[in-house]
């Protein structure tokens, strides 16, 4: 646990990145309770908060937030959800006795990939992990729900067609433009974008109680990363 705990008086701009961070969070919250009042649909609350907190990789990357810091929060965040499964810490977001592990796994496979590649120093891993469960995952759902007209089951979930493209395109886009901000446009990231993409897409089909949460995070990372290498 000591390597858990973070001096903030060693670095004056820690509360800076901190509070960037939690200024960012409270307004996804905002943004969720208003749309909470404005609409009965729940699935779409819980996207605002599932896509908007994902973002933060993002700028935990770009503020060069200390591991320790995302490793606590991931603790902490994981805590959270776990209670609000039994009280209503959470409402809108997780419903008290729901059949779905979802939200735990989003904030551990934060944790776990914060700790592995901010450890050797390509955090662009962990962004492309998080966000293309963030964006892939959350725009298949609400594009499925609406739109999805040829249907498909995987384990008895039922699935859409336009739900998967939906994954697939997002996953390709955001796996794409993160590796060309830091690789450059090189004929690997094409292909390594593609394949995430694709593999992204399968892990997401096959996902139950919200295990997709945690496998199409570390499984996009994962395979970017040794794809990357590889090439």
């Amino acid at each position: 646990m000591l390597t858990l705990i973070f001096d903030l008086t060693s670095t004056p701009s820690l509360w800076l990145q901190i509070t960037i961070v939690a200024v960012w969070v409270l307004l996804i919250l905002l943004v969720s309770w208003v749309a909470s009042l404005a609409t009965d649909d729940a699935e779409i609350v819980r996207k605002i908060v599932h896509i908007g907190t994902g973002n933060v990789i993002l700028l935990a990357w770009w503020l060069d937030i200390p591991m320790s810091v995302g490793i606590t929060a991931s603790i902490l965040a994981s805590a959270i959800t776990l209670l609000s499964y039994r009280l209503p810490i959470l409402p809108g977001i997780n419903s008290v006795g729901r059949q779905s592990l979802g939200t735990f796994f989003y904030a551990v496979s934060f944790g776990i990939l914060v700790a592995w590649f901010w450890y050797i120093q390509q955090p662009q891993y962990a962004a492309i992990g998080i966000m293309v469960m963030t964006w892939g995952d959350g725009l298949a759902a609400l594009v499925g729900q609406r739109f999805g007209k040829h249907k498909y089951q995987v384990f008895g979930a039922n699935k859409s067609w336009e739900g998967s493209l939906t994954m697939a395109l997002a996953g390709y886009v955001v796996c794409f433009f993160i590796l060309l901000g830091v690789q450059g446009n090189i004929w690997q990231i094409w292909v390594v974008s593609l394949v995430v993409a694709i593999v992204a897409t399968a892990l997401e089909a096959v996902s139950f109680l919200g295990i997709d949460n945690l496998t199409v995070p570390l499984g996009s990372a994962a395979l970017a990363f040794f794809l990357m290498q590889l090439f």
